[in-house]
């Protein structure tokens, strides 16, 4: 990412964590783990890891289209979460964007590629490693040496 757009977006931060938390609040969640008041906590931390990844994020050295993470019961608290984080981290991108008249498309292009693949990088990983504790994931209802099923013996 080109640095003067990694800098804007940066000094842009507040806003962009503002609204990421109005968009979340919008989704009652699915789950008690998956209401906004619960998931508000997480935003600095993961503001700061996008942060931290930008910089060095390459669209050539990544793929440039991945796939949304599975989650096959729906009921993953971070996808609520990461939806109402990427329309914050685009808003703010756009802002930033529309402020620099000399901003070429090639680059406007790239950092919006970069935003989003290292959004989508972090969104991915948090999903999926929620998605392997949760007791509706098919890998946890494997079978025991007794047989009876694991999500089952309580």
């Amino acid at each position: 990412m080109d640095a003067a757009i990694y800098r804007a977006l940066l000094d842009h931060r507040p806003t962009i964590r503002s609204q990421w938390e109005k968009v979340l609040r919008l989704d009652r969640g699915s789950s008690p783990l998956a209401r906004p008041a619960t998931l508000v906590y997480l935003l600095d931390t993961t503001l700061d890891e996008i942060f931290a990844i930008l910089p060095d994020w390459s669209v050539r050295r990544h793929p440039s289209r991945m796939d949304a993470p599975p989650c096959p019961c729906g009921r993953n608290p971070f996808l609520a979460y990461f939806a109402a984080g990427r329309q914050a981290m685009h808003e703010g991108l756009v802002t930033v964007q529309a402020r620099d008249a000399a901003l070429t498309k090639h680059a406007r292009d790239e950092a919006f590629a970069c935003l989003d693949q290292a959004f989508q990088h972090l969104a991915r990983r948090e999903i999926e490693a929620f998605c392997q504790v949760c007791q509706f994931h098919p890998a946890t209802h494997r079978r025991g040496d007794s047989g009876a099923s694991l999500a089952t013996d309580r």
